[in-house]
């Protein structure tokens, strides 16, 4: 640490001359009481000890907010919403998601931002930079709170409790998250179709289902996301990742909410949402949502290209394949590369068809020591080793080994 010498601060005879830049780090202060202040920062005088932890701070102000982090006070209320934070510039600075008010633009794309801080991250989406790197795992991030955030996974911390219950979480908007099981409560609307969110930042990504938005490229194919975790997810397809690993059958996904389904699906058998109008029964709450559509007819969504309605989401995407197709055919692009092999392709499924090539064959026939990527493949192979034919035409009973001999057979069948 430096010592600070007097005789580095020139200081004037009058307040009013007064102008001298800091000596530590040449910032410029117009007073004697801003520069004096300032310089605590480098000298490291904490003397406003918190008398409940260990913590001490520089300035008192910054001691009666962090005490009330042990109160629970929250003084400053949002008229527009009744958010209350612990300090005056939490609001002044909340406020600008009801003005809309982006006062820091960033000077090399049209982004704007609501926080200076906000700012300073992002600017290092065009740098490269992340200058805070984990201490157990070198994993580097470009700002200091998702390494606090993910240090968290180390320590097993959870410092945000609900008050509700006794769950408690890594990150606040997780708890934010939760706290909708308890409040129902979702305070930020879409202008142009009435959904409606809990967080403001799910308020934005929704947004650019409407406006076409994908600021998120993939650098290895040029396929865009409108959301971050859509390219965290779909890059794992190029490098093969799988991070969710089932420890009850040894199955890895490259998303978690595949995995989550997994867990549901496969192994428990529990399935509290039940459709009040038939005996189904589903593990989520969105699929019995989704089920609903079904029975009230209704075809929530629609394809910008062709205005075809749909009853579910999964529909109108599928569909959406129809006119990348097209567009794909049409300019003969080959957007999607092996990693493996540099060889390129014009679709995503036919990539993840050739990636097969490079997979092992882990399932071998006992009989005849051919081998098969998906135990699938094996049991429908070992059939034609025990002749058994499952499939059976239902005008002249008929069998056959697949479900495709069968489909073939109905077509000419005329008993």
């Amino acid at each position: 640490m430096d010592i600070i010498d007097n005789e580095d601060i020139d200081i004037k005879h009058s307040d009013k001359e007064f102008s001298k830049k800091c000596c530590h780090c040449d910032k410029a202060f117009s007073n004697r009481k801003q520069l004096e202040e300032h310089l605590k920062i480098h000298t490291e005088d904490r003397a406003y000890q918190c008398n409940q932890c260990d913590k001490a701070f520089t300035w008192k102000r910054n001691l009666e907010s962090h005490v009330r982090t042990h109160t629970g006070d929250r003084p400053y209320k949002c008229s527009m919403c009744d958010q209350d934070f612990t300090e005056a510039y939490g609001l002044s600075q909340h406020k600008r998601i009801h003005t809309g008010e982006k006062p820091y633009q960033c000077n090399q794309c049209d982004k704007a931002f609501a926080q200076n801080g906000n700012l300073k991250s992002h600017m290092r989406t065009h740098t490269g930079e992340k200058p805070y790197t984990c201490s157990e795992c070198d994993k580097a991030f470009s700002d200091s709170n998702s390494l606090v955030r993910h240090g968290r996974i180390h320590t097993g911390e959870r410092p945000f409790k609900c008050s509700q219950c006794d769950k408690a979480f890594r990150t606040s908007s997780a708890l934010q998250r939760h706290m909708i099981v308890h409040t129902g409560e979702r305070l930020y609307q879409c202008s142009q179709c009435d959904k409606k969110f809990l967080l403001n930042s799910h308020l934005k990504t929704h947004m650019r289902v409407h406006n076409g938005e994908r600021p998120y490229k993939c650098s290895m194919c040029n396929k865009v996301f409108s959301d971050e975790s859509g390219i965290i997810n779909h890059k794992r397809i190029h490098i093969g990742e799988k991070p969710y690993q089932c420890k009850q059958c040894d199955k890895a996904f490259t998303e978690s909410g595949n995995f989550i389904r997994h867990m549901q699906t496969t192994h428990t058998e529990e399935m509290p949402y039940k459709c009040s109008q038939c005996d189904k029964a589903f593990f989520q709450s969105s699929h019995l949502k989704r089920h609903m559509t079904i029975h009230k007819g209704e075809k929530l969504y629609q394809c910008k290209q062709c205005d075809k309605m749909f009853l579910l989401n999964s529909y109108l995407k599928k569909h959406m394949s129809v006119h990348t197709r097209e567009m794909i055919i049409n300019t003969g692009e080959k957007l999607y590369q092996c990693s493996q092999c540099n060889k390129r392709f014009s679709l995503n499924s036919q990539l993840k068809t050739h990636m097969r090539v490079h997979r092992e064959r882990q399932y071998t026939c006992s009989h005849c020591d051919k081998g098969f990527l998906f135990k699938s493949y094996l049991n429908k192979h070992l059939r034609i080793h025990f002749k058994e034919k499952h499939f059976k035409c239902s005008q002249c009973e008929k069998d056959f080994l697949h479900s495709s001999d069968l489909l073939s057979h109905m077509l000419t069948c005329e008993v």
